[in-house]
């Protein structure tokens, strides 16, 4: 590197510095107004990648924006500690999970001091340290005593790669989330669940609170609840005393119904298949259907399906129809069961097509018909009925609430209401998790360990193996306790919880990690809360984003917070990608921070992943714009360091802004027009690279002006410059500030602010069109109003030679930019 911009000298120096920063301590102060800036707090891995670094840039902007501003900010960092990675890095390098862990922390840690980032680390905190996870024990038991918290025997994904279960949530198009490709199955367990569904309407209704969260994680959350309203009816099986219970949103279509569709689990179906001729070959295709993938969307999924041999009465009209097992019936929605009706819903259709079932019109375009045509596609629409008996010819809103009516009146079916998303199932049969604070006693059964044993400490001497089952199980020492209620004997839960129970509750406990009475202080949480900015990746909106909100509720109706939702505002950034693709080891596209950091510094590593696109959109790595970006930093370092000697004996105070004319007003008009920008950015939509270009302009015109501007004019210009930067490159702007005569630290600098009457352009160009077509451009001042502006442009010679003679229909204006003058078009 040349030109004097000796970037690891200063970064260093910088860094020695701001160890233990003061200005960076956050405390109840109710003189200021308060700011929680939060990032979604790491997976130890044990080495930032460029996401991170992109991530981490935008909070510590905002955070060292709004100090500035002289907000009271508390901007915390810690660590998602638990989970399997740690594990399967110690089965493959022979180390223990929490030495692996520790040591990752203390790694990444390095990295984030590197990059400058200013965090209160007297708030840091680790999901995986007793000091925490106390509390994740405490709240189950809380959970447990609320009926929020209970125990099963259920059908649960697994992933036989981990080797554990996960939630549905966990579940991508069928495969593990963290094990592209591997499918999950499906096995019987018992397993510990979070009643997340009690709170289902709850997390529908607050979403109209979050109006500062984007609209695509919100129809996300929508979509995964699920709600549905409809109903459910019984479909009596043809010669057995039992009943199917199927539930429809669509009532008004059952006269359409062809066949009775179950899913391949439903408990019926060993029931339906006594007594009929080829059962076990039956039973053996439903198998087959089973091994379908969970999770993938029903839609996309291949219909497929077994006739059980069996029929039930449709309870409307008395026809039987056959009972089949489908593929894309899940029995996780509605009761697992549906009706089918081809001609009105498309997967139906579709299966009608493939299995030759019949296809029945009952509902019909308003005003229209299909007639005798062959239906291409189901008609999903609401419509008129016909062909269904004393409801033919209603509406099907009016006939949905009448059939309902009809149903309830003759006892075989009821108004319901189902939702898509289902209890949080949070036992994981691996080590390296919040121990769950149960024991099983056989005299007394479940037993809850008492509060006062709490934490339930992690046993280190473990062997750690990774496969079929948990080592807890072969930790005799862990595995053995004493029942509290009788005395006996007992066996501690060997399961541990999910770690996504870690993440949903931390940003509380940031308030106070070391709060020693309770999961959280409550005045720290009032003083605190919302969180005012919380940032990160859009993939968490149906894992961690509603965990979160589920935690938050059930903490508030604990009596521990007054919080209802816990982040006001969510930022969802974009991802860094390179040659195309989402950076990865399995690509081979991965850029190391650290290398980036020793060629370019951190100051410029920080800032080029924040001008290189808007920080919602994806980020295409591009080296040549990383060395574009040090080279404007080190122009700035140029011209600072060429002047600071002179400037440092210049009075800070300039002539007035009226008394400023030449060469120093053009500069100070784009100054201020640079610190409007900025600041309007930083309080609305963070286009951070649009200013980090507006810096750029105004580093160029000062290298133009330099020599021709008085050197108040010059200090005031470079000392704002530095303050501008000093969100996006912290190191170099600190370093200019000493440089220029300052002692203090730039966090508390005040943030500059612009001056509208310097700000304001003296001219402006404004277009002018005849019609739609660009005809003149005129010079005019700034802020003229319509009348004004249309007087010009129709006073513009070229325009009033167009128009002479013509009859002005009307004239547009769009105030500073465009006059259109819409004449009468000849005959």
């Amino acid at each position: 590197m040349t030109g004097g911009y000796d970037f690891k000298t200063i970064e260093n120096k910088w860094q020695e510095e701001w160890k233990n920063r003061a200005a960076c301590l956050a405390t109840a102060d109710t003189s200021r107004p308060k700011y929680y800036v939060l990032e979604m707090l790491p997976y130890p891995s044990g080495a930032l990648h460029m996401g991170h670094v992109r991530n981490y840039s935008i909070g510590d902007a905002l955070a060292r924006y709004k100090r500035m501003r002289g907000f009271n900010v508390l901007h915390p960092m810690g660590w998602d500690a638990f989970g399997l990675p740690a594990e399967n890095a110690a089965i493959k390098n022979r180390i223990h999970p929490r030495r692996w862990t520790s040591d990752n922390i203390a790694s990444m840690k390095r990295q984030f001091e590197r990059f400058g980032f200013s965090y209160d680390w007297s708030k840091e905190l680790s999901t995986c340290q007793p000091e925490y996870y106390r509390w994740n024990q405490w709240l189950f038991l809380k959970m447990l005593e609320r009926g929020l918290a209970y125990r099963k025997n259920s059908r649960v994904n697994w992933c036989p790669a981990c080797q554990t279960v996960l939630a549905n949530e966990q579940v991508v198009e069928g495969c593990c989330w963290r094990h592209e490709g591997t499918p999950v199955e499906q096995k019987e367990l018992e397993q510990w669940f979070f009643r997340i569904t009690q709170y289902a309407d709850q997390l529908l209704q607050d979403m109209e609170k979050l109006t500062r969260w984007p609209e695509r994680v919100l129809t996300m959350q929508r979509n995964w609840i699920g709600k549905s309203t409809g109903a459910e009816v019984q479909f009596a099986v043809a010669g057995l005393k039992e009943s199917i219970t199927v539930f429809t949103t669509r009532l008004d279509t059952i006269y359409g119904a062809t066949a009775v569709l179950v899913a391949a689990e439903h408990p019926l179906v060993k029931k339906l298949l006594e007594g009929v001729a080829g059962s076990a070959d039956i039973l053996g295709n439903i198998g087959r259907l089973q091994v379908r993938r969970p999770g993938a969307a029903a839609g996309e999924t291949e219909k497929e399906g077994v006739f059980t041999g069996r029929f039930a009465v449709n309870p409307f009209n008395g026809e039987q129809v056959p009972i089949w097992v489908a593929n894309f019936v899940l029995m996780e929605y509605g009761t697992g069961a549906v009706m089918s009706v081809p001609a009105h819903d498309q997967r139906d259709f579709e299966f009608a097509g493939k299995y030759r079932l019949p296809v029945r019109v009952v509902v019909e375009p308003a005003g229209g018909t299909h007639g005798a045509q062959r239906l291409d596609a189901a008609f999903t629409d609401y419509g008129e009925l016909v062909n269904s008996g004393p409801f033919t010819g209603l509406a099907s809103e009016e006939a949905i609430r009448k059939m309902a009516g009809h149903a309830a009146k003759k006892k075989f079916g009821r108004v319901s209401t189902t939702y898509r998303i289902k209890d949080w199932g949070v036992s994981r049969q691996r080590y390296w998790g919040t121990p769950i604070p149960i024991l099983y006693c056989a005299k007394c059964g479940i037993v809850p360990v008492p509060y006062e044993e709490l934490p339930v400490l992690l046993p280190e001497d473990v062997e750690i193996t990774g496969l079929g089952h948990s080592p807890l199980q072969d930790a005799p020492d862990f595995l053995r306790a004493t029942c509290p209620r009788c005395q006996g004997p007992a066996e501690r839960e060997t399961d541990t919880m999910d770690t996504f129970v870690d993440s949903s509750w931390y940003f509380f406990r940031y308030t106070n990690p070391a709060y020693p009475e309770l999961p959280v202080e409550p005045s720290a949480v009032n003083y605190w809360f919302p969180i005012d900015q919380y940032i990160g990746g859009v993939e968490h909106a149906i894992l961690h984003l509603i965990y979160s909100r589920f935690f938050a509720k059930v903490m508030r109706d604990l009596g521990l917070t007054q919080v209802d939702e816990p982040v006001a505002r969510l930022f969802t950034q974009g991802m860094v990608i390179k040659d195309g693709a989402k950076m990865s080891k399995s690509k081979g596209n991965l850029v190391d921070p650290d290398e980036m950091v020793e060629r370019y510094g951190s100051d410029t590593t920080r800032l080029y992943s924040l001008f290189a696109a808007p920080p919602e959109k994806d980020l295409e790595w591009n080296e040549a714009g990383v060395e574009g970006v040090y080279r404007f930093l080190s122009r700035v370092y140029r011209l600072v360091d060429r002047h600071a000697g002179e400037l440092r004996k210049v009075p800070s105070a300039r002539p007035a802004a009226a008394d400023v004319s030449g060469e120093d007003r053009n500069l100070l008009r784009k100054l201020h027009q640079t610190i409007r920008r900025i600041t309007a950015d930083f309080e609305g939509r963070w286009h951070f690279n649009t200013d980090i270009a507006a810096s750029m302009e105004l580093v160029n015109l000062l290298y133009n002006l330099e020599g021709k501007i008085t050197p108040a004019i010059l200090r005031e210009t470079l000392e704002t410059l530095i303050k501008l930067l000093s969100p996006f490159a912290p190191y170099l702007a600190q370093e200019l500030w000493q440089e220029l005569g300052h002692s203090e630290d730039l966090l508390a600098v005040e943030w500059p602010s612009f001056d509208p009457v310097l700000a304001k352009e003296e001219e402006l160009e404004v277009i002018v069109q005849v019609n739609g077509r660009l005809r003149s451009k005129i010079r005019v001042q700034e802020g003229l109003s319509q009348d004004e502006l249309k007087e010009l442009a129709l006073a513009d010679p070229r325009i009033a030679h167009i128009t002479n003679g013509q009859r002005v229909l009307k004239t547009i204006v769009v105030p500073n930019k465009l006059v259109n003058i819409v004449l009468a078009m000849p005959r």
